[in-house]
């Protein structure tokens, strides 16, 4: 004979037993939060007719991350429009970006940025303090170039100090341009 648990209410508007609403938020709710904080997850930025791009994390310690970009398209524009949100796990006084980019697998670009030097910073990333939440909106220029067709690797590695010792974040960024804009 098989015995059949009996769950009393604690009160009378809440049991043991959730609801399936409940069920639902509580499921959708673990697949957020292990999206939002799993290193090597491929999350998409965006996907279009002529562009596609994703990005994950290329070191082994999950963040709180978020990147989108619009338009998503390489035709013909000089803007585009970027809105990142991060809970960085160090405070930011300093910080150093170093983009390396890869087309067809042949290494096109390094290029060093200071963002932050501790003193008369423009950016609003500078002075965020380790778990705050940086939610911040900008214009990435320069899009001026043609992307011919192909296969982009960009890995973007943001440093807490010059010596390029201290990482704070790793992203590996792939991009595929699906039609040449020329």
């Amino acid at each position: 004979m098989m015995t059949v648990p009996n769950f009393l209410p604690l009160s009378p508007k809440r049991s043991f037993i959730p609801s399936n609403t409940e069920q639902r938020k509580v499921t959708m709710f673990g697949l957020f939060f292990f999206i939002l904080f799993t290193p090597g997850v491929s999350e998409f930025v965006c996907t279009s007719s002529d562009l596609e791009m994703s990005y994950t994390f290329c070191d082994s310690t999950a963040h709180a991350f978020m990147f989108n970009l619009t338009p998503c398209s390489t035709m013909n524009k000089s803007v585009w429009q970027a809105a990142l949100t991060w809970i960085p796990r160090s405070d930011i006084h300093f910080l150093k970006i170093v983009f390396n980019v890869w087309y067809d697998g042949a290494k096109a670009l390094l290029w060093k940025e200071l963002l932050c030097s501790g003193a008369d910073d423009e950016y609003s990333v500078c002075g965020t303090l380790k778990g705050e939440t940086l939610v911040s909106e900008f214009d990435i220029k320069g899009s001026r170039i043609n992307f011919p067709k192909g296969n982009y690797t960009i890995l973007v590695q943001g440093f807490s100090d010059d010596s390029e010792n201290n990482m704070v974040m790793c992203l590996n960024f792939t991009m595929i341009v699906k039609q040449d804009a020329f």
